[in-house]
């Protein structure tokens, strides 16, 4: 099935479509890591680096969200961090979440810097950046954190 994927910018009218999305592709994940959220602790999380994110349109209709921005890693090593990437659940596992991942990875090579990511550690889109190239580097008790070299990206 061909489709194709976009981005615009986010705007201020898209606060209530975030938080549906945050809602929907999340609650499931975060009840797993016996997290709880209010809707309140919802929009503090979409509201952090809010003009790093970006409508992902697929066939022009907003069906997620990707953040990122540049970031430095213990101080002086620099990443393209995903901050958040998240798609709606009727639109998962049909190649969107890896177009995305090709147009970051083309980013980050641009940049030339590696790119980096936080997900929780029964979220399966960790197979999904696992088969991107991403490896996990460290793990907490709510996380892994992963990373996928420039070398990767380049290959």
């Amino acid at each position: 099935m061909r489709f194709t994927i976009g981005f615009r910018k986010v705007k201020h009218e898209d606060i209530d479509f975030l938080l549906r999305l945050r809602q929907k592709s999340m609650s499931a994940h975060l009840a797993k890591a016996k997290l709880k959220l209010t809707n309140e602790q919802h929009l503090e999380r979409i509201k952090e680096h809010y003009y790093d994110s970006h409508i992902i349109l697929r066939d022009r209709k907003p069906i997620g969200v990707l953040k990122m921005g540049v970031i430095a890693l213990n101080g002086t090593t620099k990443s393209l961090h995903i901050r958040q990437l998240q798609i709606l659940p009727e639109f998962q596992g049909k190649g969107v979440g890896s177009k995305i991942l090709t147009v970051v990875k083309k980013r980050a090579l641009q940049l030339q810097l590696p790119v980096t990511l936080n997900v929780l550690l029964q979220n399966p889109a960790r197979g999904l950046y696992l088969r991107h190239g991403f490896q996990i580097e460290g793990k907490n008790k709510l996380e892994f954190q992963m990373r996928c070299p420039l070398d990767v990206i380049v290959a």
